[in-house]
């Protein structure tokens, strides 16, 4: 569980805060299964909008006891926007607690890189890391002289924001977690360097679970593929690279105004040994905490900036400054995708280790039969 020794309760903002940490905690009870310590394994992504800035005034320590109360309810989250300055993500691993460890990358240069990181921030209780880390460097492309018949390498475009990819151990197995935050580029549906993208990494990542040397064979995507519709050619790049999408997840759009399929989690693993149990879901933060309608309780929080716009003009919808901006510059404007993994298959080992009856006789009854040659020995002259 979070600490929260460093909680103002005496403020009317830290008797909020409470409020909103009981109403979040009752309401994740509610939604996602419990963590147990060899059962299951609960997987997240979530995009933190820009994990790090002090944009809209930063973020409260209202907002950052919330992220980490809804982080605490899983074993493994992959979260994406972590800016350069890592004083944000610091906060949340002390609010998290000693148990929580992080790995995360340096920050992707040029401006499409938008001085972004990607992590992974794990409970060590249940979960840890395998050793294999990675920032994703797509292969050169392949082709053939056509004169000489020779193999010619030619350099591929990079992602604007490169993969991390990152080995991990839990229960029976481990796993391969490769998260991304692919370009949005136009407003366009199947924006082309969108689509390149996303095929681009599938195909390399899906690769891997079919490699022999490769340190593990279950192999998962997750994080933000800016995917408007399931209907589009973005996430069929990611199926036509044989992963899979989990049903459960197909349906759900995860930005917060919930008509978008931005995150997705994805797998390619070995059958029977990493695979998703059926529960799944969004986590809808909004409908608790930071509600529509607690924009005047946020009057304070907000600051001038409520009242009056950047130029110097009195604000004429403050409404959507608070819904649209401020909020989601505390909390986010995604919503956090989870998936639950069987991780103990104790059972169905034992099971496999059972011989059938009439094998298990002969197997008993053989060794004596061995025995009693190999012990009668012809005396010694």
């Amino acid at each position: 569980m979070p600490f929260y020794q460093n909680l103002n309760t005496k403020t009317p903002q830290g008797q909020r805060t409470l409020k909103g940490l009981l109403t979040l905690r009752a309401k994740l009870q509610e939604q996602v299964p419990t963590k147990t310590l060899e059962g299951n394994l609960l997987l997240a992504t979530w995009n933190i909008r820009e994990f790090g800035t002090t944009k809209y005034g930063g973020r409260t320590q209202e907002a950052f006891y919330y992220i980490a109360e809804i982080i605490s309810k899983f074993d493994l989250i992959a979260i994406q926007e972590v800016r350069e300055d890592l004083t944000a993500l610091d906060t949340l691993m002390k609010i998290l607690g000693g148990n929580w460890e992080y790995i995360f990358t340096d920050v992707t240069e040029g401006s499409q890189g938008n001085g972004e990181r990607l992590a992974f921030v794990f409970d060590t209780r249940k979960v840890k890391f395998g050793g294999l880390a990675g920032e994703l460097v797509l292969p050169p492309f392949q082709t053939k002289d056509p004169v000489t018949g020779q193999t010619v390498y030619q350099p591929i475009r990079q992602l604007a924001r490169t993969p991390y990819l990152a080995g991990f151990k839990a229960g029976w197995t481990n796993f391969q977690l490769t998260t991304v935050h692919i370009l949005y580029g136009t407003a366009a549906a199947n924006d082309p360097d969108r689509v390149a993208e996303i095929a681009a990494i599938a195909k390399s990542i899906g690769k891997k679970a079919d490699n022999k040397l490769e340190w593990s064979h279950n192999v998962l995507m997750l994080g933000d593929f800016n995917i408007y519709s399931p209907k589009d050619s973005t996430l069929k790049a990611i199926t036509d690279a044989g992963f899979v999408i989990p049903k459960q997840l197909q349906s759900l759009p995860s930005n917060v105004q919930q008509n978008k399929f931005y995150d997705q989690i994805a797998f390619k693993v070995k059958p029977d040994l990493f695979e998703p149990t059926g529960k799944a879901g969004i986590f809808n933060y909004y409908q608790w905490v930071f509600r529509e309608q607690d924009e005047l309780e946020y009057a304070a929080d907000m600051g001038e900036d409520y009242n009056t716009t950047s130029d110097g003009e009195p604000r004429q919808n403050k409404t959507a400054y608070y819904k649209t901006y401020w909020r989601t510059f505390q909390m986010s404007d995604h919503l956090p995708m989870w998936v639950e993994i069987a991780i103990d298959h104790t059972d169905a080992y034992l099971q496999a280790k059972l011989l059938p009856p009439q094998e298990e006789e002969t197997s008993t009854t053989a060794p004596a039969k061995a025995a009693r040659k190999t012990t009668a020995k012809k005396p010694s002259a």
